[in-house]
Order: structure tokens, then C-alpha cells, then sequence
């Protein structure tokens, strides 16, 4: 099933797979936003996929296109995002974007994506499927942990992937009003991971547990400066 012929590989298969994504997924998993259901029902997710994987677009699991990296599981980014409640024109940075979907979903919601990749050979990979269905993203090129300082402040964060903590870094750049970051917290050691809204307080980052959720962790976060949780 991982490689797709020509014939299967069709526009038509992939519609029917993108609505039944949408009713088995994400409507009977709390995913109710009509914006997000709506972008995600027209969102062509394969395109964000080598052909290989296209298959696996719409599965109800992680996909791992390259490099050791995941495209989300659909319905636990879709809860992610629902969870930030994004705004209109709100500035919002994607961190370790990897195949690029999810910065398209946010920009499909008419957001202002700044998407951030560790370096330029990264951006090639994802640069065509953005530019054909998210050509406002803005894509950016540095350490994820660091973030993307030339953009902040930020209404919202999305880490795409796990991490074991959020980075000191990437904190500072939330607005101090209305900033929150979401991303899947790893548990590690065998632990549950979890999926995590945050939020800066005085006291540093007000944290709020969403639901389990199992992702592999982003490369390079393991050895930053973080918030404790």
C-alpha cells in the first residue's frame, strides 16, 4: 500500500479519502471548528508526501516522509490547532514544518505563517507543495530551538513534532497578552506523551494538558534550554 500506481493514484481517490478523513478522524474526535474542518477537507495533505507515501496521506497515524521527520497524525494536529484557536491575520511561527502541512493548514485558516526549517537543503524539501497550495508562508531558515526572533512577537506557536520541553528561546517570543504555543509534549522513557497548550504568565509558562498523543520528537530539541514541566 505504500507505493501508489498511476492509475490508483488518482484526484478522485484522494477527495474520497480527504472527506473520509474528515467524518471517521476528526468529527467524531471533538474536532468541531468549521474552519479547520473545512480547510482539512480541501487541503490536498498528499501533496505533502513523496509519492511513495501518498497512500498514507489520510491514515489515522504519524507518516515519516524524510530524514527521520513525521507528518502529524491528522486528527492530533487537527485538535492541536483547534486548541490555539487561531485568529485572522494573527502572526504565527511553525516550528520544525517539515513536509509543510501544517503551516499550509494555518494559512489556509488566513493566518500570517512564518515556517521555520534548520536550513536551506530543509526549505527545498517542502518549498513546490507550499507554493502551490500556501504561497503566502513565509519560510525562514535556522536552529528550531531558537525559534525565529525576527518575527516576534507571535500570537501563536506550533511546534511540529514532540518536544522534551519548550526552549527558553522560543518562550521569549510569544506575545506577552495573548502568545501560546502548542506542540506534543514527549513523555520519554516510555512515558505517555501528551499534546500541550501553554501560555506566559509572570511566573513563566502556564501549562494545559490536551489529550495523549504519541510523536516522535524533534531532532535537535533534546539538548536546549527549556522550561521545566
Amino acid at each position: 500500500m505504500a507505493t501508489l500506481s498511476p492509475d490508483f493514484a488518482t484526484d478522485a481517490f484522494f477527495d474520497d479519502a480527504r472527506g473520509r478523513m474528515v467524518d471517521s478522524q476528526l468529527r467524531p474526535n471533538k474536532v468541531s471548528d468549521p474552519r479547520i474542518l473545512a480547510a482539512m477537507r480541501h487541503l490536498p495533505r498528499e501533496r505533502f508526501l513523496p509519492a511513495a507515501l501518498g497512500a498514507l496521506a489520510y491514515a489515522d497515524q504519524t507518516v515519516g516522509p524524510h530524514d527521520g521527520r513525521v507528518m502529524m497524525q491528522p486528527m492530533a494536529l487537527a485538535r492541536l490547532v483547534q486548541a490555539a484557536a487561531p485568529r485572522k491575520g494573527e502572526k504565527v511561527l511553525v516550528i520544525g514544518m517539515g513536509a509543510g502541512y501544517a503551516a499550509a493548514l494555518l494559512a489556509a485558516l488566513e493566518c500570517d505563517v512564518t515556517a521555520l526549517e534548520p536550513s536551506a537543503d530543509a526549505l527545498a524539501v517542502t518549498r513546490k507543495a507550499l507554493a502551490g497550495a500556501a504561497p503566502s508562508v513565509t519560510l525562514a531558515a535556522g536552529p528550531l530551538t531558537a525559534g525565529w526572533a525576527a518575527g516576534a512577537p507571535y500570537g501563536l506557536i506550533l511546534i511540529d513534532g514532540a518536544v522534551p520541553a519548550i526552549p527558553l528561546a522560543i518562550a521569549a517570543q510569544l506575545h506577552p497578552e495573548n502568545g501560546r504555543v502548542v506542540t506534543i509534549l514527549s513523555g520519554g522513557n516510555g512515558r505517555v506523551s501528551h499534546a500541550i497548550h501553554a501560555g506566559p504568565t509572570p511566573a513563566g509558562l502556564s501549562i494545559r494538558t490536551l489529550f495523549d498523543c504519541a510523536c516522535p520528537v524533534l531532532p535537535g530539541f533534546m539538548a536546549a534550554p527549556v522550561f521545566a514541566f
